[in-house]
């Protein structure tokens, strides 16, 4: 399947809500997606294509919906995935980034042996918007000493500018593009 088909199929599942966190922001929801899983499989496989020549280290998913196909992704290269999560949640020793997101702020972690410095990884997530999130995770890495070979979405809503805040230097595929 090629990577305009899956895109198509994904733009015709995901789900506009309206005021969702809060008025005035239309939710891209994804759970509709979830319910599909020969389009789930399709969109793990387009990853996986893509990053199969790339010789990864690792998959690194953002907490939580980052997880649903970083997971996924990981398994189909055979290379472990690395969480991601909001602070308070992982079990071990961890390191913390701050960040705004476009209705709040919040912190995230890695835990501090999470990666081999040197590693080479896919930072994932559902949804590139204002950038926050992800350059956090980016931050993160930068201090586990991973080279991040590309950032990886499911969706990104280009119109909010988040390409802005990651770095130049870095890829960034979004399966869906709304401008």
């Amino acid at each position: 399947m090629n990577i305009k088909t899956v895109s198509q199929q994904l733009e015709s599942v995901v789900r506009d809500v309206p005021d969702f966190p809060k008025p005035g922001i239309v939710f891209k929801d994804i759970t509709p997606v979830l319910k599909d899983h020969k389009l789930c499989n399709d969109i793990a496989d387009t990853f996986a294509t893509r990053y199969k020549h790339l010789n990864l280290d690792a998959v690194v998913g953002i907490e939580s919906r980052g997880f649903l196909f970083g997971m996924l992704i990981a398994n189909r290269l055979n290379i472990p995935f690395i969480p991601i999560r909001k602070a308070g949640k992982l079990p071990y020793n961890t390191l913390q980034e701050k960040y705004d997101l476009e209705y709040g702020n919040a912190t995230i972690e890695i835990h501090e042996d999470a990666l081999k410095p040197g590693s080479k990884v896919v930072l994932h997530d559902d949804l590139l918007a204002t950038g926050g999130t992800a350059r956090a995770g980016f931050k993160l890495l930068q201090r586990l000493e991973a080279q991040v070979v590309e950032f990886s979405f499911l969706i990104e809503l280009e119109f909010l500018g988040g390409r802005n805040l990651l770095p130049p230097d870095t890829p960034v595929f979004s399966l869906l593009t709304y401008q």
